[in-house]
């Protein structure tokens, strides 16, 4: 099944919405077949966009660990 999913993140400043995007990126490098993660910034807001063509189970999994991610880079502000 397809799937898709947006998480948008909202900051302070592009600044520091650019150093998550940057923090997460990493774990975009290697993915199983068939998902694809993408997390970018715009102005003070990070956009993650996932897609995905197999389970709900791996999706659900999937938007876990880029939250789980996020909120360790933003514990470093």
């Amino acid at each position: 099944m397809k799937m898709e999913a947006k998480v948008i993140c909202e900051y302070k400043n592009g600044k520091m919405a650019r150093a998550v995007a940057m923090a997460l990126a990493p774990d975009n490098l290697r993915l199983p077949e068939g998902l694809r993660v993408s997390t970018v910034a715009r102005g003070s807001k990070v956009v993650s966009s996932v897609e995905l063509d197999g389970k709900l189970e791996t999706l659900l999994a999937t938007l876990d660990d880029l939250l789980a991610c996020t909120l360790t880079a933003e514990s470093v502000f």
